[in-house]
């Protein structure tokens, strides 16, 4: 570690953050009947969710505001749960506490196809499981997409691959819950890094989903070493924030970011409709790959993290997620200029 660490980011610090935890739920669907579903199957899944969630459990008429019951509404504490220290900077309203991911862009299917999807509930909204089940059950009833397509649980799996649902049997006994902890060591691992060696380095980031960031008042349009590092300690800190913990000692420490070298980057659109706003919206952001220069051994975990959790806007949509695909040491950018 840094001294520069050492002095204002200790160990305890990077410790007590990766305790955050999570669950991570694989999903595999069969469609009922021949279909055409939306490329970008995420924004149907989630509107698609939360409309169900309101179909089942509101007692207001969707009058959220003149609702006496706000506090203990389902529909609050799974699609737009809040923490209750809620960071400076969180200024809409879009959930923190799950993570919808799917990358199947397949629009034609035919009835007996299969496609995946993953669930990540954080911290509180770990405990509704069934509450995320059932909505997903009423919404193959009630079909997907603007076809309305039909749809049935085949089966829900944890990290390792145990069924949790296998038809109409649950078992909870395989459902998994994890800490950030537990997936950086896994990757660590993967990636065959040892901890104690560990100098200054480039890492590569390929985004897989646009990833959505201000930065000095206006969206990326490039990757951008500070915005991107800025992004995941807020994202983090949003996210301990909402498991309760003291995590200001970390978000307040001030580092030298990483710095953005041999960027690819392109722009992506995501349409959807909001069934509570009633309006049809578009999400923007940018895809590709980037080299970040000036990572050190805290950097890296929080990167590795930052894998699992999504960083930037409408994560809840999948957006901003990226896999570290090649790690050098510092000499890989030394004749790059840096941006």
């Amino acid at each position: 570690m840094t001294e520069q660490w050492k002095d204002h980011f200790d160990y305890h610090i990077l410790t007590e953050i990766l305790k955050i935890r999570y669950v991570k739920l694989h999903f595999r669907i069969q469609l009922l009947e021949d279909t055409i579903l939306p490329k970008h199957k995420v924004s149907a899944l989630r509107g698609g969710i939360g409309e169900m969630l309101l179909r089942a459990n509101c007692i207001a008429d969707r009058e959220c505001e003149k609702c006496d019951f706000s506090d203990e509404c389902i529909v609050n504490r799974t699609m737009y749960s809040k923490t209750e220290n809620r960071p400076a900077f969180v200024t809409n309203g879009d959930s923190i506490g799950y993570v919808l991911e799917c990358e199947n862009y397949q629009e034609e299917f035919a009835a007996g196809d299969e496609f995946s999807f993953v669930l990540l509930l954080f911290g509180k909204t770990i405990v509704y499981f069934n509450q995320y089940v059932q909505a997903i059950q009423l919404l193959g009833m009630n079909g997907i997409g603007k076809y309305e397509s039909k749809f049935q649980i085949i089966r829900i799996e944890n990290t390792r691959r145990k069924q949790i649902l296998d038809g109409n049997h649950i078992y909870m006994k395989n459902y998994q819950i994890e800490t950030l902890s537990d997936y950086v060591g896994y990757r660590l691992g993967q990636l065959g890094i040892d901890l104690e060696s560990i100098g200054r380095m480039t890492i590569s980031l390929r985004f897989h989903t646009p990833l959505a960031v201000k930065y000095q008042g206006k969206e990326l349009t490039d990757f951008h070493g500070e915005g991107i590092w800025n992004a995941l300690r807020r994202r983090i800190y949003m996210l301990a924030c909402f498991e309760n913990m003291d995590a200001d000692a970390f978000y307040q420490v001030r580092v030298e970011p990483p710095v953005a070298v041999c960027s690819d980057a392109w722009s992506q659109t995501v349409s959807r409709y909001s069934f509570r706003k009633e309006i049809k919206m578009k999400l923007k952001g940018i895809c590709g790959t980037v080299c970040l220069q000036g990572i050190d051994y805290p950097k890296l975990i929080l990167f590795l993290a930052g894998e699992l959790i999504h960083v930037g806007k409408n994560t809840s949509f999948g957006f901003g997620r990226y896999y570290i695909e090649e790690i050098h040491d510092t000499s890989f950018a030394n004749n790059v200029h840096s941006g």
